[in-house]
């Protein structure tokens, strides 16, 4: 199956390293960054779990939750948690998925249904698909997808630039321009229609054309 921005995230139950959960209750009224990996003990994916392990504060404060997924045992994130800690300097501090029978890589589109075989011997290469983000919002709705090559590491800071632009735009009728970051100015959306934005930004706005109309990040 395939998904798109819009769609309801699949729910499913789930062995973690810290419990069992059922994904929805899970996420409960928080946003949420659902990220995977094709193998535990991976060179790439070792980096960017110790990476997020250190970003967790900021996620905190956005109400923002972070679970992994490995196509390999509990028990073996467990083991690999020691190594991210020795070389990256934190062990993961969120869920991590055991997908051993590849149940959920195939529920979200990153495996083929076909997909089979020991999660033991299955190679990075066999996963090299499961490298996946979803950003997934309080309502279980997608709002980002990313899908990484196993050879480029993932931009986490990137990851946290749209989660601001996915909660600004959701509070207030704006777009965020090319390379916003939080505190610059905004677009006001293209729904709204120039009566109603005189009403919302009684100072006015920067057109430089009529369908770019620039106003002041809202607070």
């Amino acid at each position: 199956m395939t998904f798109k921005i819009g769609d309801t995230a699949p729910d499913f139950e789930a062995q973690t390293t810290q419990g069992r959960i059922r994904f929805h209750d899970w996420i409960g009224d928080s946003w949420c960054v659902f990220f995977s990996h094709p193998k535990d003990f991976t060179p790439v994916c070792t980096t960017e779990l110790g990476y997020v392990a250190r970003m967790k504060p900021e996620f905190d404060r956005r109400n923002v939750k972070l679970i992994g997924l490995s196509v390999d045992a509990v028990d073996n994130h467990a083991k690999w948690a020691a190594d991210i800690e020795e070389t990256q300097g934190a062990a993961p501090n969120y869920p991590m998925i055991g997908d051993t029978d590849l149940s959920i890589s195939k529920l979200y589109g990153m495996l083929p249904a076909s997909a089979s075989g020991d999660a033991n011997v299955r190679t990075p290469a066999d996963n090299l698909t499961v490298r996946n983000v979803f950003v997934i919002g309080p309502d279980k709705k997608i709002k980002l997808i990313i899908v990484y090559p196993m050879t480029t590491g993932r931009n986490f800071d990137e990851v946290l630039r749209v989660i601001d632009s996915l909660q600004l735009t959701a509070k207030h009728r704006v777009a965020t321009p090319v390379n916003w970051t939080p505190g610059e100015d905004v677009i006001i959306a293209g729904s709204v229609s120039d009566e109603e934005a005189k009403k919302i930004y009684p100072d006015g706005w920067t057109a430089p054309k009529p369908y770019l109309r620039i106003v002041p990040q809202p607070r």
